[in-house]
């Protein structure tokens, strides 16, 4: 297997440099997504003068650094979208994925739940340290150790995502008992039409209808499907990086993550996609 290979011989195992020019492409479409989205609902007045997101910041980091975060602000949001442009078109790519990095990580002095941004800073400084991110839209193939190291690192982080998650999960009784499913299912189809941004959730209606009463039915349903999402999570990684196995992995992820992401689509847009994306680098 390339990926044990490639850590005994201390990174210097040839890899296909092509997959982490292809993961380049897709996490730059991935963060460009994420920065246009968070121009609206009102994303673009967020730390305007007089606001509580500014009386925060202010509270948190005092006069001068918030004048200085409430003034680079906007600036910022168009520069950092510009440059993951950049990035997936590959022009300057490692300038334009400083910006890239530079900018989500700027989201930390406002976020409250910033999770998604530390996962991009992740997978984000694993394509820093690839020494071959390509130019252009172009993808070269062949066989080299310019970015041994960093597709390593990149397998190693979404295993960890994957075995933490389900650690979790394990642990949590709510969870597998499927209580937790069911009261979060039954409890978005009652206010469901109350919430301000309805589209930031897609949980289809025949799922309400028929698993969103909290009967002890819904309970069994939701629990064997929690089951499954630990038993998905745990074998994931490793039937990933085994090439006969890889392409049931890889639809078994798309169908775990679009399930996911129908949960809190805008939320989990970026952990889903960058996530997804990351399966290109269990490939040698």
């Amino acid at each position: 297997m390339w990926f044990f290979d490639a850590v005994t011989s201390g990174f210097q195992h040839p890899t296909d440099p092509g997959r982490l020019q292809l993961f380049r492409i897709v996490f730059a479409s991935v963060v460009a997504v994420r920065f246009v989205l968070s121009f609206g609902q009102g994303g673009w007045d967020r730390l305007a003068p007089g606001s509580l997101s500014a009386h925060l910041a202010e509270q948190r980091f005092g006069p001068a650094r918030s004048r200085l975060l409430i003034t680079l602000y906007r600036p910022a949001l168009i520069v950092r979208t510009a440059a993951a442009l950049s990035l997936g078109a590959g022009l300057v790519p490692r300038l334009a994925l400083l910006l890239v990095l530079a900018g989500a990580a700027m989201e930390l002095a406002y976020l409250k739940s910033p999770n998604a941004v530390r996962y991009t800073l992740l997978t984000g400084t694993c394509l820093l340290l690839a020494n071959d991110l390509g130019h252009s839209l172009h993808i070269e193939h062949g066989a080299s150790t310019a970015n041994t190291w960093a597709q390593c690192l990149l397998v190693l982080i979404t295993t960890d995502i994957y075995w933490n998650s389900a650690w979790q999960k394990i642990r949590s009784n709510q969870f597998r008992s499927g209580l937790y499913l069911a009261q979060w299912i039954h409890t978005y189809a009652q206010v469901r039409d109350r919430l301000p941004y309805r589209r930031q959730y897609a949980v289809p209606a025949i799922v309400r209808r028929h698993a969103g009463n909290l009967t002890d039915r819904d309970i069994r349903l939701w629990r064997t499907l929690a089951a499954t999402v630990i038993a998905a999570e745990l074998a994931l990684p490793p039937a990933l990086l085994i090439e006969q196995t890889m392409p049931y992995a890889v639809a078994a992820g798309i169908a775990m993550h679009a399930a996911f992401t129908c949960l809190k689509p805008r939320q989990l847009i970026t952990f889903s996609g960058l996530t997804l994306g990351t399966y290109i680098a269990f490939a040698a």
